[in-house]
């Protein structure tokens, strides 16, 4: 799909120099992620947001609905929206070693890497199961979350 030029308000919160990941915030393996990033992250580079929360509605509010879909991780780096494995590979380019070398799977073509995501996506649910409420994050991760 592409790079996407989001909606971004003069009153957004949101500054360009921090990547924000919107992320399914009842599915298990979606919180696994953002928890995994987070322990990674230690100089606080990414912010986090659920897609059912108002951050992303506002920031999503243009975006056509088969880009913000609850099946895909969603990366807002520098104004464009990635996702699916897109998403996936540039959040791991800006973590530490070993994981920053995973940035070398985008050779493979998208369309065959979004597949293998969407299977997973389509299935982690019954897999790794989900949450009636969205994540509550640890009081230490706090200040990389936005509602």
């Amino acid at each position: 799909m592409g790079e996407l030029k989001t909606s971004r308000s003069s009153h957004n919160p949101l500054s360009d120099d921090r990547p924000l990941v919107i992320f399914d915030g009842v599915c298990h393996l979606c919180q696994a992620s953002v928890a995994f990033i987070i322990k990674r992250d230690p100089a606080g580079v990414f912010q986090f947001a659920p897609l059912q929360g108002e951050h992303a509605a506002q920031i999503l509010g243009d975006v056509p609905a088969d880009f913000r879909a609850a099946d895909s991780v969603l990366l807002v780096e520098h104004g464009k929206l990635f996702d699916r494995s897109e998403a996936a590979l540039r959040i791991c380019r800006r973590l530490p070693l070993p994981w920053r070398w995973l940035w070398v799977l985008r050779w493979i073509p998208k369309a065959f890497r979004d597949r293998i995501y969407t299977l997973i996506s389509r299935n982690r649910y019954r897999w790794f199961g989900r949450s009636q409420e969205c994540m509550v994050p640890r009081p230490e991760w706090r200040n990389s979350f936005l509602s």
